[in-house]
């Protein structure tokens, strides 16, 4: 017994030991969770490990990410990780990957390759993408996630834990397009702005800003607003033009950078306050001057919202706008009154951390837009924002600032925007290793087997109680996910069509030869990919369409749903034909057996009890019999068919025709068809 193994094989015993060296594990993401997991499963003895990432390695990564080094940085951190972990553990074999694990040679197939697969990700869509491929490939998975103190590890297993769609997520914080680009009232409202707005349309690619307006307008958003909006767009493409063209001569090197400040900060707001209804329940910004920041004397007159006007000199402050300190900082009047290039300013606090007055926002500006433009003359296409790199956070920062400025909003330091900007959860070395080695308990429990072992695992920020172990709960009956029933194909996609995978799948081909479906399962169904729809009973242009037409390929999924909602929905997985399948072969093989989704158990109604006879005790008078109206709900009308018309063929399947009638609507079969006159009922061309 070697020295290496040797604490490994007392604590697992042989037989659990032995079998380490023949798992094969997908290990996906290598950041602060897949470091410290990857050196745990190396040293443990897994013999054979896939790590997969697509990122790369930060300069903010190295605080926490041990594995890599400062030389190591803009490289692959699979390939660097891979490389750096081999070395605890020559017997263990570790392959990475650098790419996305959604790419589609990462199909179910390649899934059912692996043992057992260990998420290490920081991302909400992939991590459904990694769950769902498990649930089809029906390989265990232990999901991971950190924030801050906080941690959770939960072990997946098909049919007999909750996956991670059971419990639905919050989605991201999002904010409208008018709040962004037009009525900013918090701080994350212009670093949002400056970020992804300001930022892409000044150094990003030249994409029409059209389409977002269109669904900002078509959510009722401010219609004025929305038109200035796009005239303001338009505006963009002469700003544009002066970051990519050569200045004329060095002292002009800073004309651009003011046209783009005197487009962004003054022009843009003057058109804004010209919107009158806009601003009469809230203060309105105020424009900013270019050369009276910078020789000190700008003052912001910062109208109320009654219309009066509070002049905010320096030393003075307006109550309803901030504190004394932000004021004068606002104004160039506080304790940092030199520009950027004077490091000492702001007392002792760090460069990043100290408070940015109104001239060194614009100092700031002004370098940084130079910097960006001085790139893209240099040959770089689009510029887009990266919290580690400089250029675009000195950007952001002065921008966001600036912004905060003309509207009346306190601004933040270049540390605290690149915290925000760069979506940033604060990251703990020990958290991180906690949680991977609770997922290596849990990964132990699944080899064994040992389902009555797992546990739903929380790190917390209870000294009296840091872990909490949660017994699993069983699949959510409801879940989109792993309720419903998976099956995979092998096909080209050129070849077969959409109607013919379908049919297929349900038994309705003439070459499968099972009746074992007849009479079994959905008889009408929709047919989607992903959220779109592709077919459904009273639409069939698709039908005769490839796969590869309609952007069906290897690694994505079909979903049939049954139309009536009796029963579950086949999740058909898309694969490659085998390697040595011969050319005239089939380009279609169908899974053997067919799928057989269950039919999903209708919910019981609770018939409510009546309510009790009033006791003689009560003093109150009871309401009379005649006072109380029972009001039925409108039930649909029935169409009266005209004696003449003739007898058409219903263009609605009776199933769609009979739930859109339980929803108060008719379908009428033919244009003749006559409805009784009624004042309840509205008559749809």
């Amino acid at each position: 017994m070697s020295g290496r193994s040797r604490h490994a094989r007392a604590i697992l015993g042989e037989e659990l030991y032995g079998r380490l060296s023949e798992t094969k594990v997908l290990l996906v993401g290598a950041g602060g969770i897949g470091c410290e997991l990857l050196k745990n499963i190396v040293l443990t003895g897994f013999g054979h490990i896939t790590l997969l990432d697509l990122d790369t390695i930060d300069l903010s990564n190295l605080n926490r990410q041990f594995l890599f080094r400062k030389k190591d940085i803009k490289q692959s951190k699979a390939m660097v990780a891979a490389k750096t972990a081999s070395a605890f553990n020559p017997n263990v074999k570790i392959t990475p990957i650098h790419a996305n694990i959604k790419e589609p040679q990462f199909d179910v197939e390649w899934f059912r390759g692996y043992d057992i697969v260990l998420n290490a990700l920081d991302n909400l869509d992939a991590r459904r993408h990694v769950n769902k491929m498990c649930m089809a490939a029906n390989v265990p998975l232990v999901e991971s996630g950190t924030a801050g103190y906080l941690g959770q590890v939960q072990p997946i297993l098909k049919d007999r834990a909750e996956c991670f769609d059971c419990v639905p997520k919050p989605t991201p914080k999002t904010f409208p397009v008018c709040t962004i680009r037009s009525t900013p009232s918090q701080p994350i409202h212009c670093i949002v702005w400056a970020k992804s707005y300001l930022m892409p349309q000044l150094f990003g690619e030249d994409e029409d800003s059209g389409s977002e307006l269109d669904e900002a307008e078509k959510q009722g958003e401010n219609a004025k607003e929305i038109a200035a909006l796009r005239k303001e767009a338009q505006a963009f493409k002469a700003v544009r033009a002066a970051l990519r063209s050569a200045p004329a001569e060095e002292a002009s090197s800073s004309s651009a950078a003011k046209l783009v400040f005197n487009k962004v900060f003054h022009g843009d707001i003057l058109n804004l306050l010209s919107m009158a209804d806009m601003w009469r329940s809230r203060a309105p910004p105020v424009p900013l001057d270019f050369d009276a920041i910078r020789a000190g004397t700008f003052v912001l007159n910062r109208p109320s919202q009654n219309g009066n006007t509070a002049s905010t000199a320096s030393g003075q402050a307006n109550s309803s706008n901030g504190s004394t300190s932000t004021e004068k900082a606002l104004n160039g009047n506080g304790a940092s009154t030199s520009t950027a290039a004077t490091p000492a300013a702001g007392g002792a606090g760090l460069k990043d951390q100290r408070a940015l007055s109104l001239q060194d926002n614009l100092e700031l500006f002004v370098s940084s837009t130079e910097r960006l433009a001085a790139r893209l003359r240099a040959g770089e296409d689009t510029i887009s924002f990266d919290k580690d790199d400089d250029d675009t956070l000195d950007f952001v920062t002065a921008a966001a600032n600036l912004r905060s400025a003309a509207y009346g909003i306190p601004g933040k330091s270049r540390w605290e925007v690149k915290e925000m900007a760069g979506n940033i959860i604060p990251a703990i070395a020990t958290t991180n290793a906690i949680i991977a080695g609770l997922i290596v308990l849990q990964a132990f429990h699944l080899l064994r087997r040992s389902y009555s072992s797992l546990r739903n695992v929380h790190v917390q920020f209870k000294p009296s109680m840091p872990l909490s172990a949660i017994a699993m709960c069983p699949p959510n009956p409801a879940c989109g996910v792993c309720r419903d029933t998976y099956t995979e194909i092998l096909c080209d996609p050129a070849r077969v069509t959409l109607k013919q995978v379908v049919d297929g799948v349900l038994g309705r081909g003439a070459d499968t030869d099972m009746d074992s479906n007849e009479g079994e399962g959905p008889e009408e169904v929709c047919v989607y990919e992903d959220k779109r729809v592709l077919s459904d009973p009273d639409w069939d242009d698709n039908d005769n369409r490839t796969l590869e037409s309609l952007n069906v390929t290897r690694g994505k999924f079909l979903s049939i749903v049954d139309e009536d909602g009796e029963y579950a929905t086949i999740q058909v997985a898309i694969g490659a034909l085998p390697p040595d399948h011969p050319a005239d072969g089939s380009a279609l093989i169908l899974p053997s057996p067919l799928p057989k989704p269950p039919r999903r158990q209708k919910p019981r109604v609770a018939t409510p009890s009546p309510p009790p006879p009033p006791t003689t005790t009560s003093k109150k008078r009871a309401a009379p019999d005649d006072e109380i109206e029972e009001i039925d709900a409108p039930s649909a009308k029935r169409a009266r068919k005209d004696e003449d018309a003739p007898n058409v063929a219903a263009s609605f399947t009776p199933s769609k025709k009979r739930r859109l009638e339980e929803d108060g609507l008719i379908m009428l079969d033919t244009a003749e068809e006559k409805i009784e006159e009624d004042p309840d009922v509205i008559e749809i061309d």
